[in-house]
């Protein structure tokens, strides 16, 4: 059986090709010469509605992205076993020399909400995707509890605490931890909600989310016991 790629990836080429491309032309060539480096690197997540590039209108070469499910920063942990999102920080950290790392989280995560019912409904042991966020364990222990007692409420909730565990997880990372103690490097977290398209910034240090620019929009109800 011939395998035909799906006609929107064609159509979508066909533009690019047709209406972006002729513009940045030379870019692709620069880029092509000169190898790429970027300032800043992306942890995101893998939801299609989240595209790093499209948020932060971003042009070819300025940000390297690695996306898995629920944007997480696995710690640092080199055991033999094969691991995709700490190849990528290495990779950027070391061989790009990238100056801000971002974990980009959103709302109505899928992975987020796949852990917060796995207490429902278990996913198989064996599943990839139960094992994975499993690794929101230590994101979870930082909800309140007054936050758990909805589902909903737990999500939004373990979206800003897994922000906030996985800029902890990055620190443990020594090649990062060494950067950022030195200067050379910085770690942010952002949050951005899909309904309302408003983005707001992680305090490292209140824990709260900040809008950006005095945005005042409100991407929904605040929770009981959380802020931000």
């Amino acid at each position: 059986m011939t395998s035909q790629p799906p006609a929107s990836l064609i159509d979508g080429y066909l533009s690019f090709r047709d209406r972006r491309l002729p513009g940045e032309q030379s870019r692709f060539a620069q880029l092509a010469e000169t190898g790429q480096s970027p300032s800043v690197m992306i942890v995101g997540c893998c939801d299609s509605r989240v595209s790093p590039e499209v948020i932060f209108d971003a042009r070819p070469g300025e940000m390297f992205v690695v996306r898995n499910v629920a944007n997480i920063v696995p710690p640092y942990q080199p055991d033999g076993n094969l691991h995709g999102t700490s190849a990528a920080l290495e990779y950027g950290v070391i061989a790009l020399k990238v100056e801000h790392i971002v974990v980009l989280g959103h709302g109505g995560c899928g992975g987020i909400a796949a852990y917060v019912d796995a207490g429902r409904k278990p996913l198989s042991p064996g599943d990839f995707v139960g094992a994975w966020i499993a690794q929101l364990d230590g994101a979870a222990s930082l909800v309140p509890e007054c936050d758990r007692e909805l589902p909903e409420d737990f999500a939004r909730s373990l979206e800003v605490a897994n922000l906030r565990a996985s800029i902890a997880a990055l620190r443990t990372h020594p090649c990062i931890g060494t950067l950022e103690k030195r200067g050379r490097l910085q770690l942010h977290a952002a949050h951005f909600a899909i309904r309302t398209g408003v983005l707001r910034w992680l305090d490292q240090e209140t824990g709260q989310l900040r809008a950006v620019d005095g945005d005042k929009r409100i991407d929904a109800a605040p929770l009981r016991c959380t802020p931000g």
